[in-house]
């Protein structure tokens, strides 16, 4: 290859340019108009518009992508993770198109990034698994028969998805219906496609996961296991690699079974193999990840691969580096730095970053997708930037992490960092008395944090866009007064004085639907609508009881604080 298109975007589009920078290859990066001002099409060698749009219309429209490849003279694609990267007709596309396709072959992508279909597979290689549907599930009713004959609590998954969108548990069969046709919601936003299936689920289990890589000359290497346990709403928080206070024996069984499972389905690039380990020492298959994983950072820290490098290295049909699995080097932890409040139950805060001071020093690295005046829009992952830090051991990396987590400063918008630096003095996570940590911890266990600031969200007061002049791309920025009302969406504004009973939205995002009809009698704590933003649904509660009406309709874009309907 030699000029590689990343259809993605943030922190990993850059992680991306910068390997194919190594590696000796031009990279090209795409940005929607939401992401205009965005840091890595400034990274990049080059960079070109997908337009106005959500997600289905920018950054998941393989059409666009693909036209923008052949203008640019691009002869490979890295999709990263998350929006493209599993999809098969995204794959197909790209080798159709004459490119180079960064990732596993498309009917691997299929027979693994299917779930039901993954799960066959690892049957055949005699992984443990759970029980779960046959298949995906056609509706809510259905999905309320498997839990009557399956048991709670029952997980519902996306069934082409990952990275816990469209990932429900479910610990009341009255609220298995409503879960599900959340997943699929979720699952048709995050992927474009909302099959979602069902399996049992494990109660205070820890997540294990596996890296692979593997060449097409018949070489697949497990570089290790990483512990995911640190959730919220079932997406990662906090990540480490070697995963700590597990047996030789449970690691071997987890090494043993992803290579199985891989071999089987003929994979190559790099993939990771995630399994539950229960309280009681139980292990079992959770699904395969036909793509980078966002913490594969702690496995390089403590392999010593660039495993981004290697993606392209078995691209261009080179045999990996490595031929075994390499002793851990160490200890690393990654924090996911997401502009999310975790006083209000890791709410979503899109809006402009003031200041962004990342520490430094020795074992500490900084993946970020930002930097102090970057502008966090609502469209997509809350994700800023990931602080990976490396020490000899697991107790000298957690020092550092403390060290780094106190330097870290993120202004303008909420941030997790004050969860990082709690979770950091919780002995469950440190493990001075065993590790306590489960992947509904935070939900269950956690002492929780006060509230951060309120800040409104910020605009630069420029409409910025961009011209290209001889493939260079340049920056213009006008005044937004111009263009006030012209072809603006709809945008109900932050309300100056709430009405008694006034129901407002939580979060600025997208009005997702109403659960409730205008007019109808609800009580206290209803939900009675969603709000999206960050990929993220979030319900809406009556604050009272009475007759609500509703104000405003369902799509519209909502400020922090609006008033939606009334309640009286």
């Amino acid at each position: 290859m030699k000029k590689l298109l990343i259809a993605n975007r943030g922190e990993i589009a850059i992680r991306i340019a910068r390997a194919a920078r190594d590696y000796g290859v031009a990279s090209v990066a795409i940005y929607s108009d939401a992401d205009a001002t965005s840091l890595h099409a400034e990274i990049a060698d080059e960079a070109y518009g997908l337009g106005p749009g959500r997600p289905a219309e920018t950054y998941l429209n393989i059409e666009k992508i693909l036209d923008i490849a052949r203008r640019a003279g691009a002869d490979a694609v890295h999709p990263g993770y998350g929006f493209l990267s599993e999809r098969t007709e995204f794959a197909q596309a790209v080798i159709d198109a004459g490119l180079t396709w960064v990732g596993p072959a498309p009917e691997v992508i299929t027979a693994l990034g299917d779930k039901v279909e993954a799960r066959r597979i690892a049957a055949k290689v005699g992984a443990p698994l759970v029980k779960g549907s046959e298949g995906p599930l056609a509706s809510a009713a259905e999905a309320v028969d498997f839990a009557k004959q399956a048991g709670l609590p029952l997980a519902i998954k996306a069934a082409f998805g990952g990275g816990g969108r469209g990932m429900k548990v479910a610990r009341r069969l009255d609220e298995v219906g409503e879960l599900f046709d959340s997943a699929v919601r979720e699952a048709k936003e995050a992927f474009g496609r909302g099959e979602c299936y069902a399996e049992q689920f494990l109660d205070r289990p820890r997540h294990i996961e596996a890296q692979v890589i593997a060449d097409s000359r018949g070489n697949t290497v497990v570089l290790g296991t990483r512990d995911c346990s640190l959730q919220r709403r079932n997406q990662k928080l906090v990540e480490e690699a070697p995963a700590p206070f597990i047996t030789a024996d449970q690691r071997a069984r987890i090494h043993d079974a992803a290579r199985a499972i891989c071999t089987e389905a003929g994979y190559t690039g790099a993939g990771t193999v995630e399994f539950l380990l229960s309280q009681n020492g139980v292990i079992s298959f959770l699904e395969v990840n036909t793509r980078l994983q966002v913490e594969h950072p702690v496995t390089e820290e403590t392999t010593g691969v660039d495993i981004v490098i290697e993606q392209l290295r078995i691209a261009d049909g080179l045999p990996l580096s490595v031929t075994e699995t390499p002793a851990p080097r160490g200890h690393a932890f990654e924090f996911r730095i997401n502009a999310e409040d975790p006083g209000r139950g890791f709410l979503p805060t899109p809006g402009l970053i003031t200041r962004f001071r990342a520490p430094a020093g020795p074992g500490v690295r900084i993946d970020a997708g930002v930097e102090t005046g970057s502008e966090i829009p609502g469209f997509y992952d809350s994700m800023m930037a990931k602080l990976i830090v490396t020490g000899a051991t697991r107790e000298e990396a957690l020092i550092r992490a403390r060290r780094a987590l106190a330097e870290f400063r993120i202004e303008g918008v909420a941030s997790v960092l004050p969860f990082h630096r709690a979770v950091l003095d919780e002995r469950d996570f440190t493990g001075e008395d065993g590790f306590g940590v489960f992947t509904n911890w935070i939900e269950t266990e956690f002492r929780g944090l006060e509230p951060s600031p309120r800040v409104d969200p910020a605009g630069s007061g420029l409409i910025r866009s961009f011209v290209e002049i001889d493939g260079k791309r340049h920056a213009i920025g006008l005044p937004a007064a111009l263009f006030s009302g012209l072809g603006a969406p709809q945008l109900v504004q932050q309300a100056t004085s709430v009405s008694d009973g006034g129901v407002t939205a939580p979060i600025p995002g997208t009005l997702q639907q109403w659960l409730v009809d205008d007019g109808a009698e609800v009580a206290e704590g209803d939900a009675v609508a969603v709000i999206e933003a960050m990929k993220m649904e979030t319900r809406i509660l009556a604050p009272k009881a009475g007759r609500i009406r509703i104000k405003t309709e369902a799509g519209a874009v909502v400020s922090l604080g609006a008033e939606l309907a009334t309640v009286g």
